[in-house]
C-alpha cells in the first residue's frame, strides 16, 4: 500500500491520549480509516459505502446496538 496522508477530525484533541478516527484518501473512490491508537489496523471502503454509513449513524440507525 502506498504511503497515505492521514487526516484527524477537527473535533479530536491534540493530546497524546486522545484516540480518534483518522481518514486517508487512496484513489478517488477509496477511503481508508483507522483509529489513531491502533494505526496498523486499517479499514478500506468506497466513498458511497462510507457516505451511507455516516448518514445512517447520524440518523440513529445503529443506536439499538448500544
Amino acid at each position: 500500500m502506498p504511503e497515505l496522508s492521514w487526516k484527524k477530525s477537527s473535533f479530536s484533541g491534540g493530546d497524546a491520549g486522545n484516540a480518534c478516527l483518522e481518514l486517508a484518501t487512496g484513489n478517488e473512490a477509496i477511503r481508508h480509516l483507522r483509529e489513531s491508537d491502533d494505526p496498523d489496523v486499517i479499514v478500506t471502503t468506497t466513498v458511497p459505502k462510507l457516505r451511507a454509513f455516516i448518514l445512517g449513524a447520524k440518523a440513529g440507525e445503529f443506536d439499538h446496538h448500544i
